[in-house]
């Protein structure tokens, strides 16, 4: 008696995360059966907290899936719908976008031939409709397929690959109701235990509350590894992101706020420092130092969103970025990984600064494509 059935996807690093491509049309119709399809392929919930028992890495840049979809929109070739895979808990949670895993999405859909182009450099557009927005990719095509091989670094990443142009159009007001949903560079949360906290709450790309480590007492040369093993920073660092996300209209009580969104962006200003791969990050190739919270856990380098929202808050005068870094248009970014860069072009306004776009170059790589064992138990 036949127990399973296949299903196609790849497998592939998209900038600093790795994750699954579905093809939309590959799925149950009804994406309510979508959950525990993910589930399953990534090996969670797992209370060990390392999928060993599915294609997820353990952490939350490693537990990623990516549905694409040719569009019928007039402005967009591809619909790409992100779902990040709780680790430990099995959530899956369709309120965030991933920047990172954006980048493979244009060289999968030519990949696969759901958009013919001619070879030499190509754009895609592409309509997320986690935030009902729409971004470019910009990459080189040869033979018909994407280019892989290349020589941009970035870091994070091994080796060298072809570049990938993102190009986030009109990202502000992903999630919210606009680049400053509260209307004010700087707001004060009263948060339990930690009193009043300055933060700047912007939303571009994906939400972000921006803070200063030293509001917490965090040490922003530490290791991710070592910061996530701080429980009493952890919990303290939940308090502020709940009361963000109602500060900035995303929930009703801190109890109902998302996992995945608003992300806790903890700044500092420049300094040298030792990146994972045990390189010096020197104090004068970098605007700001950013350690970014994301589902819990602290990031290894930095969401691609995330990013993006920096140097669009860096942009705003007033912004807790703002005041730290000089520049003010293509913010380089020291993660705990190296130092990125992230540009924001805006115009200005009676109403403020407008954000027309925000971009950043990265590189992706197909490493697996197949079929997946998934019981019919599941559809």
């Amino acid at each position: 008696m036949l127990t399973h059935t296949k299903i196609n996807a790849v497998f592939a690093r998209g900038g600093t995360s790795k994750g699954l491509i579905f093809h939309h049309r590959d799925l149950p119709a009804s994406q309510v059966k979508w959950a525990d399809i993910f589930r399953h392929v990534m090996g969670s919930p797992d209370a060990n907290g390392r999928q060993l028992d599915g294609m997820g890495g353990g952490i939350s840049s490693l537990s990623k899936v990516v549905v694409l979809a040719p569009s019928a929109r007039p402005d967009a070739d591809i619909d790409y719908t992100f779902v990040q895979i709780g680790v430990r808990d099995g959530v899956v949670d369709y309120g965030m976008t991933c920047g990172n895993m954006a980048s493979a999405v244009g060289p999968f859909a030519i990949d696969e031939g759901l958009v013919s182009v001619a070879d030499g450099p190509a754009t895609i557009r592409i309509y997320n409709t986690n935030t009902d927005k729409i971004y470019h990719a910009h990459f080189a095509v040869e033979d018909g397929c994407a280019v892989e091989e290349g020589d941009v670094a970035i870091p994070g990443v091994s080796g060298r690959a072809s570049p990938v142009i993102l190009e986030f159009l009109d990202p502000a007001g992903a999630r919210t109701s606009g680049l400053l949903p509260t209307g004010a560079p700087i707001d004060r949360l009263d948060v339990p235990g930690l009193g009043g906290v300055n933060v700047s709450l912007v939303d571009s790309t994906n939400p972000v509350v921006f803070l200063r480590a030293t509001d917490v007492g965090l040490d922003p040369l530490a290791a991710p590894a070592r910061l996530d093993e701080d429980a009493r920073l952890a919990a303290q660092l939940e308090l502020v992101r709940r009361h963000a996300a109602v500060a900035m209209g995303m929930a009703s009580s801190p109890e109902e706020a998302l996992q995945s969104n608003p992300k806790i962006g903890l700044v500092a200003p420049p300094e040298d420092f030792l990146c994972l791969d045990g390189s010096i990050a020197a104090q004068d190739e970098m605007d700001v130092i950013v350690r970014m919270v994301s589902m819990g856990n602290f990031h290894r380098a930095i969401p691609l969103s995330s990013a993006l929202c920096a140097a669009s808050a860096a942009a705003i005068s007033g912004t807790v970025i703002h005041e730290i870094s000089a520049n003010h248009n293509a913010l380089r970014i020291g993660t705990a990984s190296g130092v990125i860069t992230a540009s924001a072009q805006t115009e200005t306004t009676d109403a403020g600064t407008r954000i027309l776009s925000a971009s950043t170059i990265r590189t992706q790589r197909r490493l697996f494509e197949g079929q997946f064992r998934v019981p019919l138990s599941l559809l």
